[in-house]
């Protein structure tokens, strides 16, 4: 097989709704005022913030506008990291991860208290320990901000979101290895473990309440809501649906390769989203009752903002010499380890230029079928509104109301050392 054997390709552009929140801060305003979360903050009180290590767009604006409102209050407000393990396990790493995001002293105005220490809280009927973070737990209140959207691997009515944020984000490092023993035994599904946890939390921790964000399809935020400590519980499931049927998706259900160029911990805790590509259950296939059904998945390259976190890689079954190189063996060897995932770890077979992984990819289709491959090729789980599609997918696509054929099918590009020419920047 040669070059001129692979497939030619296409872009086009899916419809997803989309009514973006423009004004982020009235909306913060408006949503703490009317909830009454912030009543109980006096003069001179301290209030955590609990912030995630999760990409969610427009992150430092939200944060910032908390921190505003409880600075009205004439309370004095810090920011401590929320996001278990992430950051390397460290202090410092967490802190960094933060600092990526625009979150830092100096922006938001007040201190970033970053800290591993927990304090052991008791233990549930199930005799799990409850860890929460220290510094939070020395404040008078505790604020928790974090978007609400599937998990990658839990599921049932609280999978990401603010109540996984209290439990795993602010157990830090221990109290996320923990939580993790415990998840194969409830089949990755919290629901008859997290009532007993949260009631524990707020009996012994000043939680105050959570703010919910929603996003959609574009990575907008479309939906912002404070929601009182004691609500939490009952709202988040609704909020879950919400977020599920704003999901971005694949045009297509079954598909023979799908090409990635980039996966991080700030698209996904997998790096990418295994709602999307179909493998929530298992690494390396989809579930009966899951679509799309994606046979092999490549890997290109890792993002600058994961700073070496592959964990997910072992969800594909190829990637580039450049992931491996670009890999933090220390962070990703952690990061799986505690959420109880170790062969998200596990290096796929290796390539060092995408032709070479493109014609394997190839070879492992009968001849008759090679011109017909259902191939893919996105930027990243976040980013499907626009894609690349094998020839195979061309007339259908021409007859779908919900796509945009962008041009006809073409060769692929390739440079001298047998790379991918990007096609239109992927949005």
């Amino acid at each position: 097989m040669t070059q001129e054997s692979l497939p030619h390709f296409f872009d086009l552009r899916q419809s997803f709704p989309s009514k973006p929140i423009e004004q982020i801060e009235s909306a913060v305003h408006e949503t703490l005022a009317s909830s009454g979360s912030l009543r109980s903050i006096q003069r001179g009180q301290r209030v955590a913030i609990a912030v995630g290590s999760r990409g969610i767009n427009g992150l430092s604006r939200i944060v910032l506008a908390v921190v505003k409102e409880v600075s009205l209050c004439g309370a004095l407000p810090f920011i401590v990291p929320a996001m278990g393990s992430h950051g390397g396990a460290t202090a410092e790493g967490q802190t960094g991860v933060l600092r990526g995001y625009g979150i830092t002293e100096e922006s938001m105005g007040c201190p970033v208290v970053s800290s591993m220490e927990t304090v052991l809280l008791g233990k549930t009927a199930e005799g799990l320990p409850i860890h929460f973070d220290r510094c939070a737990s020395e404040a008078d209140h505790v604020i928790v901000v974090n978007r609400i959207k599937p998990h990658t691997r839990l599921a049932g009515n609280y999978e990401s979101g603010l109540i996984k944020m209290l439990m795993i984000g602010l157990g830090k490092h221990r109290g996320a290895s923990i939580y993790h023993q415990f998840f194969p035994d409830y089949e990755y599904c919290l629901d008859r473990l997290v009532p007993s946890v949260v009631d524990l939390l707020l009996e012994k921790m000043p939680i105050t309440c959570g703010l919910a964000i929603v996003e959609d399809a574009f990575e907008n935020t479309t939906h912002l809501e404070a929601i009182p400590s004691k609500e939490i519980l009952g709202r988040e499931p609704e909020l879950l649906e919400l977020a599920k049927s704003l999901l971005p998706k694949l045009p297509f259900d079954s598909v023979d390769l799908l090409i990635v160029d980039q996966i991080g911990k700030e698209i996904s805790g997998t790096g990418m989203d295994t709602n999307l590509i179909g493998r929530k259950t298992n690494d390396r296939m989809a579930a009966i009752d899951e679509i799309p059904k994606i046979r092999h998945i490549y890997v290109r390259s890792l993002t600058e903002k994961t700073e070496g976190n592959a964990a997910g890689i072992g969800i594909a079954e190829y990637c580039h010499q450049r992931v491996v190189d670009a890999m933090d063996a220390d962070k990703t060897k952690v990061n799986c380890i505690t959420s109880a995932h170790p062969s998200a770890g596990a290096i796929p077979l290796v390539f060092n230029s995408d032709l070479q992984v493109l014609l394997a990819a190839l070879s492992q289709v009968s001849v008759e079928r090679q011109r017909l491959v259902k191939w893919i090729w996105i930027r990243d789980t976040l980013h499907v509104s626009q894609v690349a599609c094998s020839e195979f997918f061309y007339k259908e696509s021409l007859t779908r109301s919900d796509l945009e054929v962008l041009g006809s099918p073409e060769e692929l590009q390739f440079d001298l050392r047998g790379d991918l020419i990007n096609r239109r920047e992927n949005s």
